[in-house]
């Protein structure tokens, strides 16, 4: 393996001119493809074969009227008035009136719901005949309906919508959108801010800027294409708003890391005496095999989410799977040929070095000296920070998690203060009945004793389908969405539901996106422990044969499950409990996101076999070209130390840089990332690794011969590669 991919950065640092040019070609391709295909993202969520997933599929296919988006239109009056003054009322009217295209004639104030003209919009409700006033006139709501599904809406109509407070406002009334169809997207600039920390990391680990310049351009181009790419395949299926995120935090962390390992021991074997040619041969066959493997890991890791069966959640995994094999091939291919135009430019002042190596060396005898002391102090506090994971809660984010100020967190305060916070969330029950029996009295004996159910607030009169099978009851509950008393009424009704509707033969369902919510939070907390499994049984294997050794990548998989756990503490800590809310500008507390976890889990645990990667890999390569097993750490760490260190710090400036994000997810997400990073490289690999590899010895290495002679040699190390120059005199 490390011949193969040595043979392969020799080629690229010859035909370098070629090389470029080829990137630059395939830049530009998937640049048009982009531009051609790419269509909007969504941020539904759902999870076929769930209860509320099959009721919005029987919604679609009978009952289609009552399947698609809706959004509120909020109006509350200005200081000192109310929306039944005759003024402000005209104005209300008119905004409604302008959100339907209906004229004004034939639409009088007293009918329950405005009959549209405009594309793609079904209704207007009337706030005045539907109730949705307020007791002392300041607020209402109308509801405005549409023909299809929240990810068919056009931009015009969102546009159009949105341009339908005009009258109202006109006359000082304050006009809030919720249900998400119409806001405004705020785009941030924390990519740059983490690629700004990123160069100056990678300045100080270098000594050059041209050296720190490298990495950032090759990462820069990768993500480029993996964005551009995943923007095509936006075409043929449904994409997260998620994924482009989460695939350009991966892309940009792991891309900036490939080219960082592979320039540092370039730069190490010019300084050992080797010529540009050979040292780039022993860089590519050692870091770059380091790499492959490494990607691999998060590779499996990421797309390891489909056998959780959650379509966006695989959508997510894959498209990030897709950026860090572009990435792999970029450090392979790319990075090489701009070193080729680099040469000897690279090499940084040795004295910089030097003191770096300094502080490798007292950490390093640190950790090894005091090994059985400091294994047992980092795993206690790994434990520590593991407790608050007892009381996680799993949800995902509502409207109230928004920023203040954006329309769709005004609509919802406005809504929750005004009609109670349940108004919010509001349940769907679905009665299907069969056609040979009364629906209409099944409908009502399946519903008449909704309201007296514990933590209902109000429920709304049946809507039936055209033939009468289908029944939609809407049912408003006293608690906010993402609360336990929430998830406790849905499955409150459909229990009590169910035992009314059975003798019927009548199938009822609760659905709504707060039931939605609440399905997919479950479903994930029960796929994450075969997800686990899955990811973690593959790994261990792959590591089995990349370092020949049973202990070693046992290690390996209990160290991380240590950092997961301090992770995930900590974001229960501070997300869910509210400690440190300032720290990430976190506006209020909710339940942890219900896919972080398994996100996490399959990210990090990739993200944390990179730096076992680099640093076990240079500690073997000094144990088999004959150096003492515990001395073997200390060379090893102080070969990899600093350049792991250098890497987890982009890491952590990458993923942290989207804390400033306005969206809960990605703020969390970063949020976690960035603390896992930090956990996992400083506290495990960098002190957890090498104090336990000095306790266990040459037993670290122990591998049984059976199992030697069935396991291929992958040759991590470069092992087998001989003299440079012979190499490439035998190869070329």
């Amino acid at each position: 393996m490390a011949s193969l991919i040595s043979k392969i950065g020799v080629a690229c640092f010859r035909a370098r001119r070629w090389v470029l040019l080829a990137w630059v070609v395939i830049l530009v391709a998937v640049g048009i493809a982009s531009l051609a295909l790419h269509k909007p993202e969504s941020n539904s969520f759902s999870i076929p074969g769930t209860q509320s997933q099959q009721a919005l599929d029987l919604l679609v296919s009978r009952f289609p009227q009552a399947s698609g988006a809706s959004a509120q239109m909020v109006f509350k009056a200005p200081t000192g008035t109310t929306l039944n003054d005759p003024t402000i009322k005209a104005a209300v009217l008119a905004s409604l009136h302008q959100a339907c295209w209906s004229p004004n004639s034939g639409q009088g104030q007293n009918v329950p719901s405005l009959s549209c003209t405009k594309p793609q919009v079904v209704y207007v409700a009337n706030p005045w005949v539907g109730s949705t006033i307020s007791p002392d006139g300041s607020v209402g709501y109308a509801t405005v309906a549409f023909k299809v599904p929240a990810t068919a809406i056009s931009n015009e109509a969102k546009t159009s919508l949105s341009a339908a407070a005009g009258p109202a406002e006109a006359h000082g009334v304050t006009v809030a959108y919720g249900g998400g169809i119409v806001g405004q997207q705020t785009e941030s600039n924390s990519d740059a801010i983490g690629l700004m920390i990123a160069y100056l990391i990678l300045a100080i680990t270098f000594g050059s800027l041209l050296a720190a310049g490298l990495p950032i351009l090759t990462s820069l181009i990768g993500v480029a294409i993996g964005l551009m790419g995943i923007n095509a395949l936006s075409g043929l299926i449904t994409l997260s708003s998620t994924a482009p995120i989460l695939a350009t935090m991966i892309g940009l962390a792991v891309a900036i890391d490939y080219a960082l390992f592979i320039v540092h021991r370039y730069k190490e074997e010019l300084g050992g005496g080797l010529n540009p040619e050979q040292a780039i041969a022993r860089a590519t066959g050692t870091a770059g095999t380091a790499v492959v493997f490494a990607g691999s890991t998060v590779v499996i890791a990421l797309t390891g989410l489909t056998v959780v069966g959650i379509p966006f959640l695989t959508v997510m995994g894959l498209c990030a799977a897709g950026t860090v094999v572009v990435a792999v091939i970029v450090a392979l291919t790319l990075v090489p040929a701009l070193i080729g135009f680099a040469h000897r430019r690279l090499r940084a002042p040795k004295v910089r070095r030097a003191g770096r190596r300094g502080s490798a060396t007292r950490w390093a005898s640190l950790t090894t000296r005091y090994s059985a002391p400091v294994a047992i102090a980092v795993a206690g506090l790994l434990l520590l920070l593991s407790i608050p994971l007892l009381s996680m809660r799993l949800g995902l984010p509502s409207a109230g998690t928004n920023p203040v100020g954006s329309t769709s967190r005004t609509a919802y305060d406005l809504m929750g203060r005004a009609f109670g916070p349940g108004v919010n969330g509001p349940l769907l029950v679905v009665v299907d009945a069969p056609a040979k029996l009364n629906p209409v009295a099944v409908a009502e004996e399946a519903t008449k004793d909704l309201k007296a159910v514990k933590g209902v607030a109000s429920v709304g009169p049946p809507q039936q389908n055209a033939d009468k099978t289908v029944t939609v009851v809407v049912v408003t509950p006293d608690s906010d969405p993402s609360s336990k008393a929430t998830e406790a009424l849905v499955q409150r009704i459909r229990t009590d539901a169910s035992k009314v509707a059975t003798p019927f033969g009548a199938r009822v369902y609760v659905t709504g996106a707060t039931a939605v919510n609440i399905d997919v939070s479950s479903k994930l907390g029960a796929a994450l422990p075969l997800y686990l499994l899955v990811v973690v049984g593959l790994a261990f294997i792959i590591l089995l044969a990349i370092f020949r050794s049973i202990l070693v990548p046992l290690k390996a998989v209990l160290g991380f499950l240590l950092s997961v756990g301090a992770t995930l503490g900590a974001v229960v800590w501070i997300f869910q409990g509210g400690h440190l809310a300032k720290l990430v500008a976190l506006p209020t507390t909710s339940p942890v996101i219900s896919f972080l976890p398994i996100l996490l889990v399959g990210i990090l645990f990739g993200l944390a076999m990179d730096y076992e990667m680099f640093l076990v890999s240079r500690i073997r390569e000094a144990y088999i070209h004959g150096t003492d097993a515990k001395d073997a750490v200390t060379t090893g760490f102080l070969e990899s130390g600093p350049v792991v260190t250098a890497a987890a710090l982009i890491m952590f400036s990458v993923f942290f840089s989207f804390v400033i994000s306005d969206s809960l997810i990605t703020k969390e997400i970063g949020f976690a990332l960035a603390a896992g990073v930090l956990i996992d490289a400083f506290l495990v690999r960098m002190t957890l690794v090498p104090a336990v590899l000095s306790l266990l010895g040459r037993s670290a290495w122990w591998f049984p011969k059976w199992l030697a002679r069935i396991t291929p040699e992958l040759d991590l190390e470069g092992a087998r590669l001989k003299d440079p120059a012979a190499s490439q005199r035998e190869s070329f």
